[in-house]
């Protein structure tokens, strides 16, 4: 099968063997694949074979499951979360996926819209509700609103009636607030830290660089406060306790049950998921770069079949 695969030259299109399921594991014709940060940093991954095949994200068709009546029967169409490294990746025409780490598609996405949801829905529902609590009245400040998982995380809080706060380059502020953002921080203009009153809650996807946004952000929490880092400073945890913050650092679980709970939100309207843009598959390496620069608003996807 056709894939990517990770080179000394960089990510390049290769023939590559096709993944054989075993146990309770779906075999997937790949349709798309959502590009993540995470992607591009488990290339180097120690315990990924190379030369590995990267990628996350991942919707298209069943063409095996685990036995003929399974409910994620060949045909269906679905989205979800491959394990790599540990098994050749989303980019690919092919990827094999643990059922239950898949969801059903949303009626009311493509299946290149549902593979923008997996990893960035997953992670804002998880540290939004699970670990944050979120309810009516809670400040939350959520970084990098315009993101793939802060444009979700800010609709998810909202949804739950906190008072949402999000930081956001100029141009993306009016888009903020139709997600749901009650406040939004200009970052080309004004430091959060000098506006934003104390809050509950701060749901960092950013991390301390370039800007220096994670430790900034314990100048704007309550005594008590949650720090979620989600790429966190070696010190976060001692700074943190130094003030009297409460730190955790966040990795998402893949669970295709809160997957399909993502879905009946996004089929209802009570949320979006939004696509930057659309590349072939062989342009891998420029959807890397592209995100890298981080000014997309949404998901970057790769098509991998028509």
């Amino acid at each position: 099968m056709r894939g990517i695969v990770e080179t000394a030259a960089g990510l390049e299109v290769a023939e590559i063997p096709t993944p054989v399921p075993v146990g309770d594991e779906v075999l997937v014709r790949v349709h798309a694949a959502g590009v993540c940060g995470t992607d591009a940093g488990t290339l180097a991954d120690p315990t990924s074979a190379a030369p590995s095949t990267p990628g996350l994200d991942v919707a298209g068709v069943v063409v095996r499951a685990p036995y003929d009546a399974h409910p994620l029967a060949v045909g269906t169409e679905v989205h979800g979360i491959v394990p790599y490294p540990r098994v050749p990746g989303a980019y690919a025409e092919y990827a094999v996926v643990p059922s239950g780490s898949l969801a059903v598609r949303p009626d009311s996405l493509s299946l290149v819209e549902a593979a923008a949801v997996p990893v960035a829905g997953l992670s804002a529902w998880q540290a939004v509700v699970e670990v944050a609590q979120a309810h009516r009245g809670q400040r939350i400040l959520v970084h990098d609103g315009a993101s793939g998982i802060g444009h979700l995380a800010v609709q998810i809080a909202a949804y739950l009636g906190a008072h949402v706060t999000t930081t956001a380059s100029g141009a993306g502020a009016a888009w903020m607030r139709e997600l749901g953002a009650d406040v939004v921080v200009d970052t080309d203009t004004t430091r959060f830290e000098d506006v934003l009153p104390d809050v509950d809650v701060v749901i960092d996807p950013v991390g301390d660089r370039p800007n220096g946004a994670g430790s900034r952000s314990l100048d704007v929490l309550r005594p008590g406060g949650l720090l979620i880092a989600m790429h966190p400073w070696a010190s976060y945890a001692h700074d943190a306790e130094g003030r009297g913050i409460r730190a955790t650092d966040f990795r998402f679980s893949p669970d295709g049950q809160t997957l399909a709970t993502l879905g009946r939100l996004l089929d209802d309207g009570s949320i979006r998921v939004f696509v930057d843009s659309v590349l072939p598959l062989a342009d891998a390496a420029t959807a890397h770069a592209r995100f890298d620069e981080g000014h997309t608003r949404g998901r970057i996807v790769l098509s991998v079949t028509a």
